[in-house]
């Protein structure tokens, strides 16, 4: 009986709990059966709503994407649409466009106070090509050249001196800022690099000049000895590989150059790309050598990497004999000496000599972003990551290639792509660069717009295929015929993913029109890329330069297409396509890994007497002519 008399109020408090949960039941689903109910009154919101509100989301937390997407509604929806805006609307964008911009200026604004200064600068550049004015001392170079001051108090003098010639080259530096850098450059003695500060100087006009002693050691001259000693042979041991059932050692080999006394190398990616690469297998261990054979090993480790462009940044813990200047560079003439150095098959500190051969060259395959020097200076396997220097001992360029059965075919990085390259490997891991989605071809008329990759900034803003770029950021596409593809990518290549350009171009209707895009970042291999979202006739026209339109006799299950464009110098072109060949795609495969793609068709050639053939058509997939 007491234990019945203790439970009772119990048993009353689970049953009023179960009555008040069942009327908390019923009421929430009485008002969910209300708001169905209402919302199936409400008439459904368009897609220019929904559109206006996604681009609403993004006025505050990217600024730079809002103003790009409010340039896809404007293409999609403007004025001259089958469906224009009414004046609400208009008023609406308009007010999304002010809040953007000014949530951009706020955003400058800050990150100067803040001393964020590469995030400053970015954002200062994404202005100015919206032509808002921010006053002078928020414009770009105020920006970079605090930036330079900062990081030279700090010590960090690389950086200082890379970020000051950025600075130089938006505006000639002052006396006193020349001479400032010129001063740190004779203390930590680095001649090349005070010679550029020097140089400065003396362009300026009615400067009150240097002491002697500042200009008699930039005025002074590096021997091919004292390089020497800056110059170390990389070594990439990753253990053993099994070939019919032996083991052999693993070994890399390659070479390096020291940029900064912290003990900061440049080499090539190639040389040290099992230790970043992800899809490598295996144990990789870094090491560099300042000797012969009998040195001891240094333990080395991988700062930052651009495999678009291969090289790499790696760090040592010593303090180097000698340091090569990245910013004294020359950019050489065709038939000017030059030397290179390295360590060929492993034999430390070599110096060979020879001559510029050739600038310009594009080689499909071993670089994506621009051209390269060929030299007939002596290379060998361990060369490469070596610097190329003429007689006065400026950095002409990093070796990167030679082609082994042809003797004095040798290739460097140019030094100018080098020093672009930097700070974003200085930053670490992979570089980042920005990307439209576009395939060039270069010719007579200009660089042509041939191939639109899906899911890309170009995309988006539909960028018609066929048309002529006029313009990046209001500066014009100049140069000579071959060198304005490359004159394209290094407009782009020291810009960052998610800033706004301007892009003028002339369309096939002969209109010129100028887009205002948000940069993306660049795929990896971006022709890879494209090639999971595209069908595979359209990507003929990037990979092998053959630009198909569909014919009439061709059926769902057996297309026929017919030739209506071939690029001059492309491999269509080399394989003997012309115009109004008509062929099918038997298949068309990817093979990523590998890094190619194989085209197999039948055709009709005129070239050959219109007698049908079958062929197949392999293409790297690293293609140099994307921007």
């Amino acid at each position: 009986m007491h234990n019945v008399k203790n439970n009772s109020p119990i048993k009353s408090f689970h049953l009023i709990f179960l009555i008040c949960y069942f009327l908390f039941v019923i009421l929430i689903i009485s008002c969910n059966t209300q708001a169905a109910a209402e919302s199936r009154l409400a008439p459904p919101r368009s897609v220019k709503d929904l559109r206006i509100d996604g681009i609403g989301r993004y006025t505050s937390e990217d600024p730079a994407m809002a103003i790009h997407l409010l340039e896809v509604y404007e293409i999609i929806y403007g004025p001259g649409s089958v469906f224009p805006d009414g004046p609400e609307v208009r008023m609406r964008l308009q007010a999304l466009r002010e809040e953007a911009e000014a949530n951009l200026r706020a955003a400058r604004i800050n990150a100067v106070e803040e001393e964020r200064w590469t995030e400053a600068a970015s954002l200062a550049r994404s202005l100015a090509s919206l032509g808002i004015n921010v006053g002078s001392a928020g414009e770009e170079y105020d920006i970079v050249l605090n930036h330079a001051k900062a990081l030279l108090s700090q010590g960090d003098n690389l950086s200082a001196f890379l970020t000051a010639v950025q600075a130089h080259d938006l505006r000639p530096l002052s006396y006193s800022d020349a001479l400032l850098f010129l001063e740190r450059a004779v203390e930590i003695n680095q001649r090349r690099s005070a010679a550029f500060f020097l140089n400065a100087i003396e362009s300026i006009a009615g400067n009150p000049g240097v002491s002697e002693n500042l200009r008699a050691y930039a005025r002074g001259r590096d021997t091919a000895s004292d390089m020497i000693k800056g110059v170390a042979t990389v070594l990439v041991d990753r253990g053993l590989r099994v070939e019919r059932g032996w083991g052999i050692p693993d070994r890399g080999l390659g070479s390096a150059f020291f940029i900064d006394a912290s003990g900061l190398l440049i080499t090539n990616y190639h040389v040290i790309s099992s230790e970043v690469d992800p899809s490598f297998r295996g144990s990789s261990r870094l090491y560099i050598r300042m000797g012969d054979s009998t040195s001891h090993r240094i333990p080395a480790r991988v700062i930052g990497w651009d495999k678009t462009l291969d090289l790499a940044l790696i760090k040592t813990e010593i303090t180097p004999e000698y340091v090569f200047s990245v910013i004294d560079w020359a950019v050489p003439t065709v038939g000017e000496t030059v030397y290179a150095i390295g360590s060929p098959v492993g034999l430390e500190r070599t110096v060979t000599q020879g001559i510029v051969s050739a600038l310009g060259r594009r080689l499909q395959g071993l670089l994506q972003i621009g051209d390269v020097i060929q030299i007939d200076a002596a290379v060998n396997a361990g060369n490469s990551g070596g610097p190329v220097v003429d007689m006065d001992g400026r950095l002409v360029g990093v070796v990167f290639a030679g082609i082994e059965q042809y003797e004095g075919l040798n290739f460097a990085i140019p030094s100018a792509r080098l020093t672009a390259a930097l700070p974003a490997m200085i930053n670490g891991g992979r570089a980042e660069r920005p990307w439209l989605g576009l395939s060039l071809a270069e010719s007579s008329a200009g660089v042509e717009i041939i191939y639109v990759a899906p899911s890309t900034p170009a995309a988006e803003q539909q960028i018609p295929e066929g048309s002529f770029i006029r313009s990046i950021n209001g500066e014009t596409v100049r140069g000579l015929q071959g060198t304005l593809i490359p004159a394209l990518q290094d407009m782009l290549f020291s810009l960052s993913p998610g800033e706004l350009i301007t892009l003028e171009i002339l369309d096939p209707q002969e209109n010129i029109v100028e887009y205002t895009i948000r940069l993306a970042l660049r795929p990896e291999v971006p022709m890879a890329e494209a090639a999971r979202r595209d069908t595979r006739e359209r990507l003929t026209a990037p990979l092998y330069g053959l630009i198909l339109s569909p014919r009439a006799s061709g059926s769902l299950f057996s297309p026929t297409f017919q030739v209506s464009r071939v690029i001059r110098g492309s491999i269509a072109d080399e394989a003997g396509f012309s115009e109004n060949d008509p062929l099918s795609i038997r298949s068309f495969r990817v093979y990523e890994r590998d890094g190619y793609a194989l085209l197999e068709i039948n055709a009709t050639m005129r070239r050959m007497g219109f007698v049908q053939t079958s062929m197949s058509l392999p293409v790297l997939l690293d293609t140099p002519d994307t921007l």
